[in-house]
Order: structure tokens, then sequence, then C-alpha cells
């Protein structure tokens, strides 16, 4: 199974420059999709209803703004959106399916650049979600997350750690809800598979032209409890493919 997570910046966009030909060409299992910034209700049925796929997307509060859709090859048997938490469900941001025996998190996490305040809202978001997860693992089934986490974990993921030391998406405070994440049993499958691998971001600044220079943050996660790991074949990330501020992150399991 190939599980392939993008964070497009906008699906309108992300169609115009070739979203549909990169599905045909990769044809992922499953494919997780953030900030999609759009009601399917208002999408063409192209965009809507991908062909050969089944979709699936949370409910958008605002236009242009957040959403997630989960689109893949075989129907979902089983869905929800949100948290069931108080506060963090009115954003779109978090899409569960189930696939078989997988319980599949598609999750677009919040920026903490804006304010304090959207900052605090992020921190107490990694608290709620983590409590979620943890919830869910005691089902039995192989739960795992993906999606853009808005944070880079440690120095090795970002070119330049030193100058973004005090900045939102790299602050202690933040860095430490991921190290959470893994005292509870999360891993990070790429870093897992590629511990020392350099170099290899997901996200660039497009107002200074940082992807040519490869001036990146690795923002973009795919996390499966340590219970499960023995099902990873493969992760990786897919820098090559453009359309985006950001470019898709894969990993491969095993039935």
């Amino acid at each position: 199974m190939y599980l392939y997570s993008w964070n497009i910046n906008g699906i309108r966009a992300a169609v115009s420059k070739g979203l549909e030909r990169w599905m045909e060409a990769t044809y992922p299992d499953l494919l997780c999709l953030q900030e999609t910034r759009a009601d399917p209700v208002a999408l063409p049925e192209s965009m809507r209803r991908p062909a050969a796929y089944h979709s699936y997307w949370s409910p958008v509060a605002k236009q242009g703004y957040g959403g997630v859709a989960t689109l893949c090859r075989e129907p979902a048997t089983g869905r929800r959106s949100g948290l069931g938490t108080p506060g963090f469900d009115d954003e779109g941001r978090v899409l569960v399916t189930n696939h078989g025996d997988i319980t599949l998190y598609n999750v677009y996490f919040p920026n903490g650049k804006a304010s304090p305040n959207r900052l605090a809202y992020k921190l107490a978001f990694y608290a709620a979600f983590l409590e979620r997860v943890d919830a869910d693992l005691q089902s039995g089934r192989c739960v795992l997350f993906c999606g853009d986490v808005n944070t880079a974990h440690h120095p090795i993921d970002l070119a330049r750690p030193a100058p973004n030391a005090r900045r939102s998406g790299f602050l202690p405070e933040e860095r430490a809800w991921l190290d959470r994440w893994e005292a509870h049993g999360w891993v990070d499958t790429f870093r897992h598979l590629h511990p020392d691998c350099r170099g290899a971001y997901t996200w660039w600044d497009q107002r200074t032209g940082a992807r040519s220079r490869n001036v990146g943050w690795r923002l973009d996660y795919c996390f499966i409890h340590q219970r499960h790991l023995g099902r990873v074949v493969g992760a990786g990330i897919a820098a090559e493919v453009t359309g985006s501020d950001h470019c898709p992150i894969w990993l491969e399991l095993a039935d």
C-alpha cells in the first residue's frame, strides 16, 4: 500500500499546476491532501471526485482557508471529521478514515506564526490530538497520522536552525510536543528509516526562491505507532514534485 500526503496550498491552484496528471502517473492507493481551501460542494465534479478514486472531505467553515481531503482507490470503511474536542473542529483540519485494519488521520496542524494566541492554540491542538490518537490506539487497529505538522522537529530538519530558533515552526515549546509524541510511542517514519539524511525538506519559502537553493524545512510527516512499525516498508520525500510550496511525502506499508 502506497500512501502519499501533500499540502497542496489550494485545490484549484494545484489542479491548474498538474495535480491530476501527477495522480495519474503516481496512482497512490491513498492520498491525503491538506490546505484544500475549498468547500467541495463548490468544486467541479472532476475535482471533487477524481477519476478512479473515492473522495472524502472535511467541512470547511471559511472559504479559502484550511481543509483536508483523503482520496482512496478502495472506499473507506468508516470516516469522521475532527477530534471531537470543543474548539478544535471548526477549521476543517482533521479527517479520519478507516481502510481495512488501518485508521488514518489526515491532519493540517495549525500554524503559530500569526500571534501568541495562535501559538497557544497550536500547542493546545497538539495536546488534544495526542490524547485522541492515543485513545484510538486502544482499539487494536493500526493507527497512523500524516500531514503538515507545521513544526521542524530537530536541527537536521531545516536548513538554517540557528537563525530560526525563535521563529514559530522551530520553537522549543513546539518541538517539545513532537518529543511527547515520540515518548508515547509514535514514530516519525522518514527519520526512522533515514536517521542521518540531511537536506531533506518538504517546504520552501516561495517569496525568496528558497526551493532552487534548497533552503527549506521538513514540516510534513507520517507517524505510526511503534507497535505497528514492522509494517513500514519504505518512506520518502518527493522533492522533485512541484505545484505547491510543499512537496509530497510517501509511505509504503505491508498488508
